[in-house]
């Protein structure tokens, strides 16, 4: 589901929001940024016409980021599907509910009745730990009483209202629903600012120096954002063959030109080179890291480490 921080790489994904600031905190804590976004979303301008679109292979390499995002995108745009969202039900265990929190890296989860589509709330992992984490042997065990609330929103609403309503309802999470109340999706407030900034890292995200590694002879792990041309040069092989796109400068829009979507973590994409792309890391927006196997012909000794630019 995804914000949790990177744990083969990047959250399942950061998409739940770990370690963000306090939900309850009030409207002028750390607020600057966030209000000065909104601001700037709800401004008068003079009316140039709409944002200019973003390719998919823009998008897909991480390079679709700036202001004209929160009125271009739409909730469906960025929240992580249904299959993906991390989720207990009202009437977990401690233990189990330890478990969960231990192995998403997520610090806020939806909670809900029966199944899914009966959502009730959220429980915040700092709730959980002021209430049975530091207080030596626990009492009797009750998730009821520390969920909170969490937003609802429509695929179709724009990130920057919803941004907007985050921010007033002091909300960091909000589930995607569908017209029949469905749950199809979730998006935390992290998300939507990454839309704005780029990718927001924090201190327990590892540090990836590398625009590519070499695993073993023929295969290396490389980050999507590695530019073609550079990379073409070290692994002595020709990407661009059977593309008629001139406009891909990254690994990550090659892969996504090949395919025509953002593929899933573990799909593995031929190149007509006779190399193979396997995603190793992906969220429901970008790719962000990628294993490549050279074709068996074009084995070579393995290049050194190629530093990212400063």
């Amino acid at each position: 589901m995804g914000d949790s921080t990177d744990p083969s790489s990047g959250a399942a994904h950061r998409a739940q929001d770990p370690e963000d600031t306090d939900q309850t905190a009030t409207p002028d804590q750390g607020g600057g940024f966030i209000s000065r976004v909104i601001g700037l979303f709800s401004s008068p301008a003079p009316d140039t016409g709409s944002p200019p679109p973003v390719t998919h292979a823009q998008y897909a390499a991480g390079s679709g980021i700036g202001m004209g995002n929160l009125r271009r995108m739409r909730v469906e745009d960025v929240a992580i599907p249904r299959a993906e969202i991390v989720a207990v039900p009202a009437d977990i265990g401690l233990p189990e509910l330890v478990e969960v929190f231990k192995t998403s890296g997520m610090t806020r989860l939806p909670v809900y009745s029966r199944t899914l589509d009966t959502p009730i709330g959220l429980v915040h992992l700092k709730d959980f730990a002021l209430n049975y984490g530091f207080n030596g042997k626990p009492a009797k065990f009750s998730l009821k009483g520390m969920v909170r609330p969490l937003l609802f929103a429509p695929p179709s609403m724009p990130i920057g209202v919803l941004l907007q309503k985050m921010q007033t309802e002091r909300m960091h999470m909000a589930l995607v629903v569908d017209e029949y109340g469905g749950v199809d999706g979730l998006v935390t407030i992290e998300d939507l600012i990454e839309q704005v900034v780029g990718e927001i890292a924090d201190e327990h995200d590892t540090p990836d120096d590398a625009l590519w590694t070499s695993e073993k002879t023929g295969c290396w792990l490389v980050q999507a954002r590695a530019p073609l041309d550079e990379l073409q040069a070290e692994l002595g092989i020709d990407l661009t063959e059977g593309t008629e796109e001139e406009d891909v400068d990254t690994l990550g829009g090659l892969v996504f030109l090949l395919l025509g979507h953002v593929p899933a973590r573990g799909e593995v994409v031929p190149h007509p080179s006779g190399a193979q792309f396997e995603i190793v890391d992906a969220d429901a927006r970008r790719i962000k890291r990628i294993r490549v196997r050279l074709p068996g012909s074009r084995l070579a000794t393995a290049p050194a480490v190629r530093p990212a630019a400063e």
